[in-house]
């Protein structure tokens, strides 16, 4: 009988948006990225990942290299192969629910929590972001705190993370300036709906109606967006 040969995956680097990163693949997808630093380290990563051993090779394949590309740009890529495999269901859900977060815009903790149907895992959604293996094209940069403070970043640090939200259009330092004057959300008047601060219907202009928290736009006549999802439209009836 002949002897079953145990499966290689494949690594390589890839200029990521702030710097070259590392990008592992096996059959299912791609297992693991991390920020160029410690080539062993990273083999060691990627192989306790999958179990299976993995090799340096030249380039990441055109198509795959192009997806990521698209990605990274904020293009949504549903083609993209992502190898989730040993994670638990919770950190998978969190996962692909922080991948729905638009190019340009974040959320905070409690709305992954909320979203994924655990509103009170808000401590395991962060501790599921921190070990993700597939930072930036799994974009846990676009997850800052409740208050809009940038907070931790496990690619790097807040610094890496404030970086990657500049490359995206959002300016750190103003979401801060917002926490600051305890300003959660801002009001789309056209449409009487409140925002997060970087949702589209907002960004970029200067909006009059600001909030302190959902009670007090709701006091002022505003609803919840419906593309953002501030709140959980149905607790208020909307």
């Amino acid at each position: 009988m002949q002897r079953s040969v145990a499966a290689v995956d494949a690594w390589a680097e890839f200029d990521g948006p702030i710097g070259t990163l590392y990008v592992a693949w096996g059959p299912a997808g791609i297992t693991t990225v991390e920020r160029a630093d410690d080539a062993a380290g990273f083999e060691l990563d990627a192989m306790l990942r999958t179990g299976r051993p993995v090799s340096r090779v030249p380039r990441l394949p055109d198509d795959l290299a192009d997806l990521i590309t698209r990605q990274l740009a904020g293009e949504w890529q549903p083609g993209l192969p992502l190898d989730f495999g040993g994670l638990t269901a919770f950190a998978d859900a969190t996962l692909r629910k922080t991948m729905e977060i638009p190019w340009g815009e974040v959320r905070p903790y409690s709305w992954v929590a909320r979203e994924i149907g655990r509103p009170r895992a808000v401590r395991a959604v962060g501790t599921a972001l921190g070990n993700n293996p597939l930072p930036f094209v799994i974009p846990c940069h676009r997850v800052v705190r409740a208050d809009g403070r940038v907070g931790e970043y496990g690619a790097g640090g807040p610094a890496a993370k404030r970086t990657m939200l500049l490359s995206e259009g959002v300016d750190p330092d103003a979401l801060e300036a917002l926490a600051d004057d305890g300003i959660r959300y801002l009001g789309d008047e056209a449409a009487s709906t409140f925002c997060y601060p970087t949702c589209r219907h907002v960004r970029g202009t200067d909006p009059q109606a600001r909030f302190r928290g959902a009670e007090d736009a709701l006091d002022a006549g505003y609803g919840p967006c419906p593309d953002c999802r501030p709140v959980e439209s149905a607790v208020f009836g909307f």
